[in-house]
């Protein structure tokens, strides 16, 4: 029997400090990482309704694809950010690691797609980074990008892994149509989706480095979505936060009452946003997300309305 070296995680430990500024180089460095192995699967996976086939989930140690087909084989990818390796396996035995430390953007995905051709896999993808403003520096010439803090990575893991725990708790008091708790590589979000089961506008469009009908495929249907992301320096939050956010976003959502406290509507992002910082600080975490994640949904369900005797598990 083997044992870990790592320490078991208690009490506020399990939501540690992470402010955007302290490691926003690993960050943009960590998201085109990303972005490459999600781009794997987008790939390898067949396609289904959302995208819901190119995401990534958290996993025990860190974000993986689950396994993708090859042919008559399967391989799933692995960023452990506990030994710090990102980790290929294959269905017939095969594994390779790399190491996930300071390196370039350049670097990684030469040695990333150099172990995938080593086990004859060979996938197509588009070589630049999805939906990041002002960046359409193709992967194979980044050598700006290259700051990994093993720590700071590590903490946004333990963040990641907490919140979908609790994303886990909120979905299964849905009935309705509902994706997994799941991590989208573009926009470096954990996200849970639930649906009305109607027909949406045409979508506007107009993400950064994303085309239109990425969008029009992902907001085909009416949805409500919450989730927790880390921010963007020059963008409207500019801090880790919980969200959420409904399409089409019905009238009234901006004058909403919404609990916690500290919670707030960002009128720039058609967000409700609940800071980071107000959750890792509370007596108790978990109610606050789920308090903030019921109220958010309820205020657009009910306005939007939603059907939501049929939707909603009794409880």
């Amino acid at each position: 029997m083997t044992t870990s070296h790592q320490q078991p995680i208690t009490g506020h430990e399990a939501w540690p400090a992470l402010p955007l500024t302290e490691w926003q180089d690993t960050y943009a460095t960590l998201h085109r990482w990303v972005q490459i192995v999600g781009k794997t699967r987008l790939a390898l996976a067949p396609m289904q309704n959302h995208w819901w086939q190119v995401v990534l989930y958290v996993t025990t140690r860190g974000l993986a694809t689950s396994p993708m087909p090859v042919g008559d084989r399967l391989v799933d990818v692995e960023f452990d950010f506990l030994d710090h390796r990102l980790v290929v396996r294959t269905s017939d035995g095969d594994v390779r690691t790399l190491p996930l430390e300071a390196c370039s953007v350049a670097d990684f995905y030469r040695d990333y797609m150099a172990t995938l051709r080593s086990l004859d896999i060979a996938p197509k993808i588009f070589p630049r980074p999805m939906e990041i403003a002002n960046d359409v520096t193709p992967f194979p010439d980044d050598r700006v990008h290259a700051s990994y803090d093993a720590d700071a990575a590590q903490r946004c893991w333990r963040i990641l892994a907490e919140s979908d725990r609790i994303l886990k708790e909120f979905r299964g008091r849905f009935v309705g149509k509902s994706s997994p708790s799941h991590f989208f590589w573009g926009s470096f979000d954990l996200a849970c989706t639930r649906f009305s089961g109607r027909r949406a506008p045409t979508h506007p469009g107009g993400i950064p480095n994303c085309p239109d009908w990425v969008t029009l495929e992902a907001y085909s249907h009416e949805c409500i979505s919450a989730g927790w992301w880390p921010g963007s320096i020059g963008s409207p939050v500019e801090e880790p936060a919980f969200y959420a956010y409904a399409y089409p976003e019905p009238p009234g959502c901006a004058d909403a009452q919404i609990r916690p406290a500290g919670a707030s509507y960002n009128a720039m992002m058609h967000d409700w946003i609940l800071p980071y910082e107000a959750v890792r600080n509370s007596p108790n975490p978990e109610t606050v997300v789920l308090e903030f994640l019921e109220s958010t949904y309820d205020a657009a369900a009910t306005r939007g309305g939603w059907n939501r005797v049929e939707l909603e598990r009794a409880r």
